[in-house]
């Protein structure tokens, strides 16, 4: 676009456009390559300068990331973490090698550029998968059998209830052996009392209550019996011998 001549209707309003989009141009980049820019008269000529300078393609930059990305495996990161990482990798990498686009003047009406499009979405759908844990070979084979593929959204989603599911069904399985432990150690100690002392129980050889006939001192002897700490079984058979 031509700058307007100074008596032109429209010089304010370009200046005040040319003002604004410099303003944000100078915002987005670092403060050594700004000082590089501000003698630009022209909005349209800092532009041209940056197109030129780094509109390259940077490929050891593009052989890094295609290296990271194949690479790249779930290990002990979580399902979001893994995807994260990895969609980081081909943003940066579609931002260096974009999809090319048609610019005849009578745009192709074949399937190229789509099928060409699908087969790198399709990449990333095995990429992802194949970087998984083994734990979801399931699903990696249920995904990679249906034709056609789903999207990558829809195929991390599938991932992470099957994540959700794996951890549902092997989180319980602790938990009844924390209460059984619990309930152990709530349990009285003592051999006098868990074997002896039996509340709400009656004894048909003595006639006696709180023990069984099998735990009965008059009929089977006091055997390893110590006077401290005697069950309420060895009260009642002392008072017996008095009598």
């Amino acid at each position: 676009m031509e700058i307007p001549d100074e008596d032109d209707l429209n010089r304010n309003a370009w200046e005040r456009c040319n003002h604004l989009i410099q303003s944000w141009i100078i915002n987005s980049i670092s403060p050594q390559i700004m000082q590089t820019l501000v003698f630009h008269e022209s909005v349209i000529d800092a532009w041209s300068d940056l197109k030129e300078r780094f509109a390259k393609a940077d490929r050891i930059r593009i052989a890094t990331l295609r290296s990271k990305i194949n690479n790249l495996k779930q290990g002990s990161k979580t399902v979001l973490d893994y995807f994260t990482e990895i969609k980081t990798l081909w943003e940066e990498l579609n931002s260096n090698r974009p999809m090319p686009h048609c610019t005849c003047a009578h745009p192709c009406r074949c399937a190229t550029m789509r099928e060409a499009r699908n087969y790198r979405l399709e990449n990333q759908v095995i990429q992802f998968l194949t970087g998984l844990n083994d734990q979801f070979n399931v699903v990696k084979t249920q995904v990679l059998m249906l034709d056609p593929l789903p999207s990558i959204n829809k195929v991390y989603s599938l991932v992470i209830q099957e994540e959700s599911n794996n951890h549902s069904l092997s989180s319980p399985i602790d938990e009844p052996l924390s209460i059984v432990s619990a309930g152990e150690s709530r349990k009285p100690q003592g051999r006098g009392y868990s074997n002896s002392f039996r509340p709400h129980s009656h004894c048909t050889f003595c006639g006696r209550n709180n023990h069984t006939i099998d735990f009965c001192y008059q009929k089977h002897g006091h055997s390893n019996f110590q006077k401290q700490g005697s069950s309420v079984n060895a009260s009642s058979s002392n008072d017996e011998i008095e009598v």
